[in-house]
C-alpha cells in the first residue's frame, strides 16, 4: 500500500503501465477542494454511479446501454490499498485510481481505527498558475509573472548580479522540460 509520489508525469512506461504523477501538481491541478482518502482508510463505493461515470467518459449515450447488476448491493463499504494520481494525456484533466476491497460484514463490524490520523494535505501551500501563450514559451518573449507571486513561489533572486536573473525548470503533466529566464524589472 502506497501513495505515490514520483515526479512522473502519465507517461506509457516500458512495460505500458501508466506512471503516476507528482502529488503536488496532481492537488495544483485538481483544486484546493478536492482531497483523497487515505491508503488504509474505509470508502464507500457506488457501482451504479461508477458505471454511469464510466459511460458518460467514454462518450456514450445516454439512453445507450449502462451496465445493471441487480446481485450487487447499491454502495459497498471497502478499505482502500492504493492511490495513484494520473492526467488524461489529451485533456489534461487529472483523476486518481483507487485499489478498494470490499469489507465483509463483520469487518465492517469490527472497530476502526485509521491507520495515519492527522496527515498532511498534499495540496502544495505556494503556487500560482497561468496559461502559457506563445510569447512566454517563444526566444523573444518573456513569462510575465505578479511579483507577489514570484516573491512566494520562485527562489529568491540574487540581486548582486546585473540584472538579477536565474534559469527556473518546470515539468508539466506529461513530464516535459520547461526552461524559463526569471530577471526582475521594475
Amino acid at each position: 500500500m502506497k501513495l505515490s509520489t514520483s515526479g512522473l508525469g502519465q507517461q506509457q512506461g516500458h512495460e505500458g503501465e501508466k506512471k503516476c504523477l507528482n502529488s503536488e501538481l496532481w492537488h495544483a491541478c485538481a483544486g484546493p477542494l478536492v482531497s483523497l482518502p487515505t491508503v488504509g482508510s474505509r470508502v464507500v463505493y457506488f457501482p451504479q454511479g461508477h458505471s454511469e461515470q464510466v459511460a458518460a467518459t467514454t462518450n456514450k449515450e445516454v439512453d445507450g446501454h449502462i451496465p445493471n447488476y441487480p446481485s450487487l448491493p447499491p454502495q459497498l463499504i471497502c478499505q482502500l490499498h492504493n492511490v495513484t494520481m494520473h492526467a488524461d494525456v489529451e485533456t489534461d484533466e487529472v483523476y486518481a485510481q483507487m485499489t478498494l476491497q470490499p469489507l465483509t460484514p463483520q469487518e465492517q463490524k469490527d472497530t476502526f481505527l485509521p491507520v495515519e490520523l492527522g496527515i498532511p494535505s498534499k495540496q502544495p501551500t505556494n503556487y500560482f498558475c497561468k496559461t502559457l501563450t506563445a510569447s512566454d514559451t517563444s526566444t523573444h518573449g518573456g513569462l510575465e509573472v505578479p511579483r507577489r507571486a514570484a516573491e512566494i513561489v520562485f527562489p529568491p533572486l540574487d540581486f548582486s548580479q546585473q540584472p538579477p536573473a536565474q534559469e527556473l525548470i518546470a515539468r508539466d503533466l506529461h513530464d516535459v522540460e520547461w526552461k524559463f529566464r526569471h530577471i526582475f524589472r521594475v
